[in-house]
């Protein structure tokens, strides 16, 4: 079913006040709402939604507003619901024509919003946003010419990963999930396995390593009788295979998993797509999440510094490899040609199409482009969580 779009219907109220008559109507987000075109932003997120009978979804504008004010605060989902509630500007630019004492949506309709929007109709969020600064002289179309292209990691919120607590987690998560389906298992270790996860913890910090890995044996051996009891219980049922096999299948990954092996090891087992990227910082050698790439341009517009364009790119690729799908994907968004890209060393043997050979700059390459490249990179906003 479609979501209900609000209109703004001018009529008052004999026992609440407009939220037009009581807050600054000359406020930046004010000013920010009228600009923006919801219509567009309908018709973009609109295409997910069917004709099928059931419950409403939430208004296009409350989700893409809600939206908006989280990345332009950099608040959390928690945060965010807090701000609404006792922000009456923060609820004028979602649609609002009446303060509303409680929240009319739950703070997990975010997620599901988001994840139901996918990043590519979140594209156009983005794509407005430009739009926006174009018309309000905050940024011309030509200063979107020449862009600097870098990566960075956006971290996810997991707990640093060690081998004992992945282990101890991945045992826990399969009995819950045994629990829950009436699967009944031999011994489900909840109590020595804990305590094995607090001695490894104790032995490692007091650096008495074999005892350590002496308890870290004993969690994989909990672990790995834990998977054949289960294993050997739901052997038949395609129904219970069938919805144990990610959960199986993730803790023997993490049994079978070494501190020193390569490749793609689980880091987290509520988001395996999590990976282990350096990228060189002295404060944080090690991040948890997914590599991103981001573009601004070169050029500081007079509204500021903008974002032009970003990207995920799952399985940490090589900086290089990454702009044959990028520029076309950052053309296709802000619909001009580029002339220039600037990108840094990391970006050496790139493999960007022919015809932006001889567009894109690496530092080192040309006089100026180390400057262009740490002015730029001075400016980008921090990726929220």
């Amino acid at each position: 079913m479609r979501p209900k779009e609000r209109r703004d219907t001018g009529e008052p109220d004999l026992f609440r006040a407009r939220l037009d008559q009581i807050i600054d109507l000359d406020h930046a987000l004010v000013k920010l709402a009228q600009a923006i075109d919801w219509r567009f932003l309908e018709e973009k997120f609109g295409a997910v939604y069917s004709d099928e009978p059931g419950r409403p979804p939430l208004p296009t504008r409350l989700m893409a507003g809600l939206a908006i004010l989280k990345h332009s605060y950099n608040l959390s989902d928690e945060v965010l619901c807090e701000r609404w509630v006792e922000n009456p500007y923060f609820q004028h630019f979602c649609g609002e024509e009446f303060f509303q004492h409680r929240v009319v949506f739950d703070r997990s309709s975010l997620t599901r919003w988001r994840q139901r929007m996918g990043e590519e109709k979140l594209q156009a969020l983005l794509q407005e946003s430009l739009a926006v600064a174009t018309r309000t002289a905050a940024m011309k179309p030509s200063d979107l010419a020449r862009v600097v292209v870098d990566t960075t990691v956006q971290p996810k919120a997991v707990m640093f990963p060690t081998d004992a607590k992945l282990l101890n987690r991945a045992r826990e998560r399969l009995v819950r999930l045994a629990n829950k389906l009436g699967v009944e298992l031999r011994q489900s270790y909840r109590r020595v396995g804990k305590l094995a996860l607090i001695k490894h913890q104790r032995y490692a910090h007091a650096h008495q390593f074999k005892r350590a890995n002496r308890s870290l044996r004993k969690l994989k051996t909990y672990l790995g009788r834990v998977i054949r009891d289960i294993g050997r219980r739901i052997a038949g049922d395609d129904a219970l295979e069938e919805i144990f096999a990610r959960e199986l299948s993730l803790a023997r990954r993490v049994l079978a998993q070494d501190r020193h092996q390569r490749g793609r090891k689980v880091y987290s087992l509520h988001a395996p797509e999590v990976e282990c990227i350096g990228k060189g910082k002295v404060h944080k050698p090690y991040e948890f999440g997914v590599k991103v790439s981001v573009a601004t341009p070169v050029k500081h517009s007079a509204g500021g510094q903008f974002v032009a364009h970003v990207a995920a790119l799952p399985g940490n690729p090589y900086d290089g490899h990454t702009l044959a799908k990028v520029v076309p994907d950052i053309q296709a968004l802000l619909g001009n040609v580029l002339e220039r890209i600037i990108a840094d060393a990391g970006y050496r043997g790139h493999n960007a199409a022919p015809e932006y050979k001889f567009r894109v700059y690496t530092a080192g390459q040309k006089q100026r482009v180390n400057q262009q490249i740490n002015a730029s990179s001075n400016v980008v906003p921090p990726l929220s969580p």
